[in-house]
């Protein structure tokens, strides 16, 4: 069988892609996720999605600025490398400027387990203090979630199965 090129884990070591293209063509890797994450979150509704995302802020990030929102985008989409996003909304009122910080995910994560929410939100959250992808975002995305990486690839793994199997949970 000939695939795409798993976009996904592009970026990661040939071996690794090599493997992981070998489970996708037996169709066991969303086995293998399922087992490592069996359970999806019940954070439907944009409400309990915010509160979720503020507690994480409120334990790690306390001195930051407050977030406004945080929202399912469907018109966020994992083809534009678009999991989530964080905006920063700039106004005007009389002499002052106030700033208002927006996370958004994408709705393709609103059936999926928690950890993967999880990754996701600590992603953007950590935009709050680093705005660029360098040591210091990914070492504060490590302090707010300790397995922050193996997350990274579990998301990016399941994005490869959903491509070519369609969705898992």
């Amino acid at each position: 069988m000939t695939y795409k090129p798993l976009r996904y884990i592009s970026a990661y070591p040939q071996d690794l892609q090599e493997q992981v293209g070998a489970l996708l063509d037996e169709n066991k890797l969303g086995d293998i996720l399922k087992q490592r994450h069996p359970q999806v979150h019940s954070l439907s509704s944009g409400a309990a999605l915010y509160e979720y995302a503020q507690a994480i802020k409120n334990q790690y990030l306390r001195s930051s600025p407050p977030i406004s929102k945080v929202v399912y985008d469907d018109k966020l989409h994992v083809v534009d490398h678009a999991l989530g996003m964080h905006t920063f909304v700039s106004r005007v009122q009389g002499n002052k400027l106030k700033a208002k910080k927006e996370v958004r995910i994408s709705t393709l994560f609103r059936q999926t387990p928690e950890s993967f929410l999880r990754m996701i939100i600590v992603h953007e959250l950590a935009h709050l203090r680093e705005k660029a992808h360098n040591k210091a975002f990914y070492k504060l995305c490590e302090y707010m979630e300790p397995s922050y990486h193996q997350l990274e690839l579990d998301v990016r793994l399941y994005l490869c199965h959903r491509e070519r199997h369609g969705d898992l949970w």
